[in-house]
């Protein structure tokens, strides 16, 4: 496989010294490549601002984070007689995003991006080209309106990301290509993005403004219409009602406002309360239900609209593209990729659904996992067949996992058991205490529920070991499984706790620099777990174990 030279699309070219010999001159009739160019940018690696477009972004952003104490001040002046305030803090928030775009300057150098930015206290961050690991272009509607694009850099794990908001979005496009291009090896062996990488010639491909990949990528998954039936399944409605609730609370209590008071609450209270305390709960529960499934199916939408994964025609990067009104489009250089996780959780799992994130090094998720993500929620057989895509190994998600042991599955009847019993006597006492006899069926129905949880951790439990990957599954509510790269882990932990020790197992934990860090196969017996560790690490652990055993004493023998 050979790698198209990468060319310099900013400031000064990345790939080469800077004596190095001069281009050709390019005829103008000449066919452009497919990666794009970037001539609004001069070559002196001097400070300069983003694009002044901003300025009528940032005022916006300002005065919509300040909304809250504007409208507060608004109803406050009314009441007092000044209402200049809610002029003050416009002007405030207004300021303050016209200072933003003043005190924030970027420039390129020879092996680094830099932003700086602050009034009072400023800070300049730098992303080497050579570390990064993923880069992230964001528009949102009126960035789109604009012309422009927000672009995240990820370098190396726990270091902090750099964002350029502001750029055009051939120049968002042309910056993702370089960094990629010159932060990607020559050529590669091993690993997973070796395996089965073409070369098809391509043009430029647009999502959002932004040029994503070429035509000729190889797409890996893209979400049909249907699959919108996945979303009230996942917790995106939930949030999204908990969120409106939360601002639509926070609204009334700055302004004042009380809709307990007008006729139409009254009516519908009075209507309800005429049918009964039952007939009032449930209705309020279905319209609670149907608010958050309305919800969810906007969230989804919004969220994943055109979601589309494709990998590069040289098999250097993924790219995952989505968004309906804020377009996202996230790029990952495959060699970077040490596996993937695939997320089962209760209700989706009930409707045959999960999602897919990648394991990789390089990408702030912020809490939200959504940099990582390969697959919104979707049928699970289409998520399994995608995930043995990214990992260009047909049938590994499918295959069956070794079972743990009795002594594993006892621990599961046992803790389900316990802790259902714990909350039985709660519920129990507090019947007891305030006189609610009538919910005195509620600790038996968690013990009754305890027997459905138990078999499903017991089913979801299991692991396995091949020449590549390590995978490891379980959970009951939040069932994962992890397709992890042997080559990824970087360390391996057997830890025993002291009901572990007496049940005889122990779990097993690998390190690596890529995802949430570490990775647990739980319960597996004492035999199991130094196996375990013996093949991920390729033989090393053995040695340790062999020569701990023959200074281990018997339960007669004691230390020398």
């Amino acid at each position: 496989m050979t790698q198209p030279p990468a060319s310099s699309h900013y400031g000064h070219d990345l790939t080469k010294p800077d004596n190095a010999a001069p281009e050709k001159a390019v005829p103008e009739n000449a066919v452009p490549d497919a990666i794009p160019t970037i001539a609004d940018i001069p070559e002196d690696g001097v400070w300069r601002r983003l694009s002044p477009r901003m300025l009528l972004i940032h005022p916006v952003r300002e005065v919509i984070r300040f909304l809250p104490a504007l409208i507060a001040v608004v109803f406050a002046g009314r009441s007092g007689g000044q209402q200049w305030w809610g002029l003050v803090v416009t002007a405030v928030a207004i300021g303050s995003g016209i200072a933003r775009w003043f005190t924030t300057r970027y420039r390129f150098t020879t092996s680094q991006v830099q932003l700086r930015s602050g009034l009072l206290r400023r800070s300049t961050v730098s992303a080497p080209a050579d570390r990064v690991r993923s880069v992230d272009v964001t528009a949102s509607i009126l960035h789109r309106a604009l012309g422009l694009a927000e672009v995240k850099i990820g370098t190396a794990a726990g270091e902090k990301e750099m964002k350029l908001d502001g750029l055009t979005s051939s120049e968002a496009a042309a910056l993702r290509s370089d960094l990629l291009h010159h932060s990607a090896p020559v050529a590669s062996s091993t690993g997973i993005s070796a395996i089965g990488a073409d070369n098809a010639a391509s043009a430029p491909d647009h999502f959002g403004g932004v040029d994503l990949g070429t035509v000729d990528d190889e797409t890996l998954y893209r979400l049909h219409a249907s699959w919108l039936r996945f979303a009230p399944f996942s917790p995106s409605g939930l949030i999204a009602a908990l969120a409106i609730f939360g601002l639509g609370s926070q609204l009334l209590q700055e302004t004042g406002l009380d809709p307990s008071g007008s006729g139409v609450f009254q009516d519908t209270s009075n209507t309800l309360s005429s049918y009964g305390l039952a007939a009032a709960v449930v209705v309020g529960l279905l319209g609670l239900l149907v608010i958050v499934v309305l919800l969810s199916l906007i969230a989804y939408a919004l969220a994943f609209f055109n979601f589309r994964l494709t990998r590069s025609r040289g098999g250097e990067t993924f790219h995952v593209s989505r968004g309906l009104l804020t377009t996202r489009a996230t790029s990952l250089e495959v060699r970077r990729l040490r596996g993937i996780e695939m997320h089962e959780p209760v209700p989706l799992r009930w409707a045959s659904g999960a999602r897919l994130r990648a394991i990789t090094t390089g990408v702030k998720d912020e809490g939200t996992g959504m940099s990582a993500l390969l697959t919104p929620p979707s049928p699970r057989l289409v998520v399994q067949q995608t995930a043995e895509q990214v990992l260009r190994a047909p049938g590994r998600l499918q295959a069956r996992l070794r079972t743990h042991g009795p002594s594993a599955v006892r621990r599961r009847w046992t803790r389900a058991f316990s802790s259902s019993g714990i909350l039985a006597a709660v519920l129990a006492g507090a019947a007891w205490w305030f006189g609610l006899w009538g919910l005195m069926v509620l600790p038996a129905l968690v013990l009754v529920a305890a027997v459905p949880l138990a078999r499903s951790r017991i089913a979801a439990l299991g692991h396995d070991v091949d020449q590549r990957f390590v995978v490891g599954r379980a959970g009951a509510l939040m069932r994962s499984t992890f397709v992890l790269e042997r080559s990824g882990v970087v360390a391996l932990t057997l830890r025993r706790s002291v009901f572990q020790r007496r049940a005889g197992v122990c779990s097993v934990l690998l390190a690596t620099a890529a995802g949430s860090g570490s990775y647990e196969i739980i319960d597996v017996t004492d035999q199991r777990g130094d196996e375990l560790a013996d093949q991920v690490s390729g033989g090393l652990a053995g040695q340790f174990m062999v020569a701990d055993s023959r200074v281990r004493p018997g339960p007669d023998q004691a230390l020398p």
